[in-house]
């Protein structure tokens, strides 16, 4: 995947109007919660980072009116309710405790409390004009993508597009790897997760959270392959990207005796392979709608926006009590790396 193209036609954002929607996501909460696999537990069994309207609770119910519920939102477009969140990093020192690593606001979003960019597109990585006629997703819609059980390069390669780079700058973007980078990175890791684009037109989810959606059935969303004819629909690509602060753990004499890289998933991954994301739609009204008609980039007349300040603010309060932050013997939910109970 050629990304270097892609981060310099970025950083030029300032300059030019791109039709990107691309915009950054304070951190909401981190928490054990997840209405979507496991929901009206809590806890959840493992700990996620969640960005977006803070309604946000382990239940989330499809039949309510997201963006009625939330009184605001950590994203900086403030039409958005919606939710979106991942598994949570940690690092594992030489003798056997964990921290968790901190996650950092992505190039051009300085002063974001930490959480990750989210890009909606109609179009490939290489097409900065977005032309294409996609829909948005439905109230109610929602989705997930990855695999929590997956150890191996078989079991993430049916996934396509769920990567890691190994940042020398912030700016840095290629190469990109399917399991965690083997070396210290010196400015941290960004783990990018890229979802399925075509939709079967009729289910707002699935029992899997997955079935509802598909890939092209040929090509790939950024070649302009066809959506197959089982899922017709095709939507806007939905985009993360999260930067972990692994640079406060680049000493090397207290990674692992064997060498093996130090990091590993809050559910017990080392290998890198089960990298997963999560996303309830809940947008307000027509606005993802009228932003896809409209591509705009970042500063886009089409939404309403809101400061870093508006943003930070939203951030809530944790449900399950337990210490997440310290060295700790296990992760939470009593994991440790390459154990899933």
């Amino acid at each position: 995947m050629k990304w270097t193209l892609f981060a310099s036609v970025v950083l030029l954002a300032s300059a030019h109007v791109l039709a990107l929607l691309r915009f950054p996501c304070a951190q909401l909460v981190l928490d054990r919660l997840d209405p979507l696999v496991n929901p009206g537990a809590i806890p959840s069994p493992h700990l996620h980072q969640i960005v977006g309207g803070n309604s946000f609770n382990a239940t989330m119910d499809p039949k309510k009116d997201m963006p009625k519920e939330s009184t605001c939102t950590t994203c900086q477009f403030s039409e958005d309710f919606s939710n979106y969140w991942t598994a949570i990093l940690y690092f594992k020192a030489k003798n056997g405790t964990y921290k968790r690593v901190p996650q950092i606001p992505n190039s051009g979003f300085d002063g974001v409390n930490g959480g990750m960019t989210v890009y909606y597109m109609q179009d490939g990585l290489y097409d900065f004009a977005q032309k294409s006629k996609v829909t948005a997703f439905q109230p109610g819609f929602r989705m997930y993508i990855g695999d929590v059980n997956a150890r191996s390069r078989k079991d993430v390669e049916r996934f396509r597009q769920l990567t890691y780079t190994c940042l020398d700058t912030i700016n840095t973007r290629d190469p990109q790897t399917l399991d965690f980078p083997a070396k210290p990175c010196k400015t941290g890791i960004m783990t990018a997760l890229r979802f399925p684009t075509c939709w079967d037109g009729k289910n707002l989810d699935s029992p899997d959270h997955m079935a509802h959606m598909s890939y092209p059935e040929s090509g790939s969303f950024e070649t302009g392959g066809p959506c197959p004819a089982t899922h017709p629909v095709r939507m806007g690509q939905l985009f993360y990207e999260v930067i972990w602060d692994t640079s406060k753990f680049n000493n090397k004499d207290d990674w692992p005796a064997d060498g093996s890289q130090p990091f590993v998933w809050s559910f017990g991954d080392s290998t890198g392979y089960a990298n997963h994301g999560d996303y309830l739609f809940g947008w307000q009204g027509d606005a993802l709608q009228r932003a896809l008609d409209n591509p705009c980039y970042q500063t886009c007349t089409t939404l309403k926006s809101q400061n870093n300040a508006a943003m930070n603010k939203c951030a809530g309060k944790r449900v399950v009590n337990e210490d997440i932050d310290g060295w700790i013997k296990e992760l939470p939910g009593g994991y440790q790396a390459n154990y899933r109970k």
